[in-house]
């Protein structure tokens, strides 16, 4: 990769501020990602025909490196606790839950790294019953590593924490990105008892879509699935009736401590091709009159106001400047994406403890219940914010711009408590 520009401090000033900002001060972020020429950046490359793709961004610095920190940088747990609501939710909630989430590759790290995490923010730690790693067969015979997925399961496993830090996490580890691996994990994981399924990937719609949901019905099971990064256009398995498809925002934080959000701009959303319209949908959505429509949720994906997530990453070692080369680390990243809304709100549900008579329709009768994103759209990146050229154009309506009631972007809303779940 190129060397195009040089960072506006240098990385012994980088660390002196990330060891001075703290954590989830708004105006500090905006301040800090302009002061270092930080970007987002995918952490999977997009999949191929067959294969899905997981959905976390990352902010990298200018040669597209993750930007690693030696302090949290990014919401951390408290913050978003506040945000959604569930501060006033009983400490002992969650346990006897079992939150599952699959993911492609191994991280062989996974759960150190989470105990790091748990520990940096006083969460109780994670001891015997409360993490366990499987493969996507159920066994322990782990596929090859993958640094991209393994910051992905970070995530997940850390938005789990942050949440529901009394639940039981579930790690199925599929051996590939193909979709008959993850869907052989999604069977995996309802096999070995979870009640509530994250699904932090994604990929193109395929033609046999409702042949395929087999694997994502799981009665008395919630599973949710996160609905891309790219703006504007449907990603599978989110398009599924019988999940609950998490949508992305923007999330700030005022001087007060107040949280507003608007619409991220990476939010997938749109109507389905192949999926029909679910009951539950039948009074929103009008440009889609008779197809599934994303999203129905939603919480923070802009990495831009993303979370404290521990982890793996391929950071740069440069010398001077212009010599460089990669090596494995871990540490601090601040990470985005619609990954971040899949696990979260499957451990919203797992608090809510509803799992056994959860269905996608459940917040469609709880809307009052729910911040309503009016103002944002996803017609501004990604597929269709280049005039449709590498994907569908943008209808310029509620499916890509948020708006009072239900909008594809954000869904019918994002968390404000456990009463809409």
């Amino acid at each position: 990769m190129s060397v195009r520009r040089l960072f506006a401090v240098t990385a012994a000033a980088a660390v002196a501020l990330f060891a001075t900002v703290g954590q989830a001060d708004a105006q500090t972020h905006v301040t800090r990602v302009a002061a270092l020429h930080l970007h987002a950046v995918d952490v999977c490359p997009p999949p191929a025909k067959g294969q899905v793709s997981c959905l976390a961004t990352v902010l990298a610095n200018s040669h597209n490196q993750p930007f690693t920190t030696p302090a949290p940088s990014g919401y951390a747990p408290s913050d978003l606790r506040t945000a959604y609501g569930l501060t006033k939710a009983s400490p002992s909630r969650g346990a006897g839950q079992t939150v599952a989430v699959v993911d492609a590759y191994d991280d062989p790290t996974a759960e150190g790294d989470l105990a790091v995490y748990r520990s940096a923010f006083g969460l109780p730690a994670c001891g015997t019953g409360c993490f366990e790693k499987v493969a996507q067969d159920g066994t322990t015979n782990y596929p090859k590593a993958n640094t991209g997925w393994s910051t992905e399961i970070s995530l997940d496993l850390d938005m789990i924490s942050a949440i529901c830090p009394r639940c039981h996490i579930l790690l199925v580890e599929a051996a590939g990105a193909d979709n008959a691996d993850v869907e052989t994990g999604e069977n995996t994981a309802a096999r070995l008892g979870a009640t509530e399924i994250s699904n932090s990937f994604g990929g193109s719609e395929p033609s046999d879509a409702t042949a395929e949901d087999v694997n994502f019905h799981h009665p008395g099971i919630a599973t949710t699935a996160a609905t891309g990064d790219d703006g504007y256009g449907v990603e599978y398995p989110a398009s599924s009736p019988y999940v609950l498809a998490v949508g992305g925002t923007t999330l700030n934080e005022s001087s007060s401590g107040a949280f507003s959000e608007t619409a991220w701009s990476g939010s997938g959303s749109g109507c389905s091709a192949y999926e029909p319209k679910p009951a539950w949908q039948a009074s929103v959505a009008p440009d889609c009159p008779s197809n599934r429509a994303e999203a129905d949720v939603a919480a923070d994906a802009d990495p831009n106001t993303g979370v404290a997530v521990y982890g793996p990453s391929d950071e740069e070692s440069c010398g001077l400047v212009v010599v460089c080369t990669a090596k494995p680390t871990h540490g601090w990243i601040e990470v985005g994406g619609t990954s971040v809304g899949a696990p979260l709100i499957a451990s919203v549900i797992a608090l809510a403890g509803n799992a056994s008579t959860f269905t996608p329709g459940v917040p469609y009768r709880h809307t009052h219940l729910l911040h309503n994103i009016t103002t944002g759209s996803n017609c501004t990146q990604g597929s269709g914010g280049l005039l449709g050229l590498f994907g569908p154009a943008c209808p310029d309506n509620e499916l890509d711009n948020a708006g009072p009631g239900w909008n594809g972007p954000t869904g019918l809303g994002t968390p404000n408590g456990l009463g809409a779940f």
